[in-house]
């Protein structure tokens, strides 16, 4: 027995990741209420979440275009998930801090980009209940780009052209486009 599991227990498989330039980085999902199919999203990006140990992650990144992300809210040493349906901003404010931003779908690459300090998010829970919450620092930053991603705008679309272009260069010596 590892881990509290049997040794012959079945393990689920995550759903693998989806790569820089797959065009469903571009499609925006649309809100619907949360059903079984959206729970089960859910249920496979949070997986990929922790497998990865990512920051955050939109269902598009297992190359399903659904309004699901996950963030994570807590310390960034730690992992602290949570599941958001229709997620959505309300607002940001502070001033826009630089940060370095990546993606699982283009490994290798960070780039500093323009986030606000605060954002308000509404999302709803896995009942479909609708909730707010109100972040800051790097936990709003994390939800501002998952949340952008959701919406299909690739982290790349928030810097200059010219930094997008050296980025995209600097993927493609990767060998992984």
């Amino acid at each position: 027995m590892q881990d509290g599991r049997p040794e012959d227990a079945d393990l689920t498989k995550t759903d693998p990741f989806i790569f820089y330039p797959d065009l469903r980085l571009n499609d925006s999902a649309s809100a619907r209420p949360v059903d079984a199919d959206l729970l089960d999203t859910g249920r496979r990006l949070l997986a990929a979440a922790e497998e990865a140990r990512a920051y955050g992650l939109a269902a598009v990144h297992i190359g399903i275009v659904a309004p699901v992300a996950v963030v994570s809210l807590g310390d960034p040493s730690t992992r602290d998930y949570r599941v958001l349906y229709n997620p959505r901003i309300l607002s940001t404010e502070g001033p826009q801090e630089a940060g370095p931003e990546g993606s699982v779908s283009m490994p290798g690459i960070e780039v500093d980009v323009l986030r606000a300090h605060s954002a308000v998010i509404a999302f709803d829970e896995e009942t479909g209940q609708g909730r707010e919450l109100a972040l800051s620092g790097f936990a709003a930053r994390v939800a501002q780009h998952e949340i952008d991603q959701v919406n299909g705008v690739f982290f790349l679309a928030k810097i200059s052209r010219l930094k997008r272009v050296a980025a995209i260069r600097r993927f493609a010596k990767l060998g992984r486009r």
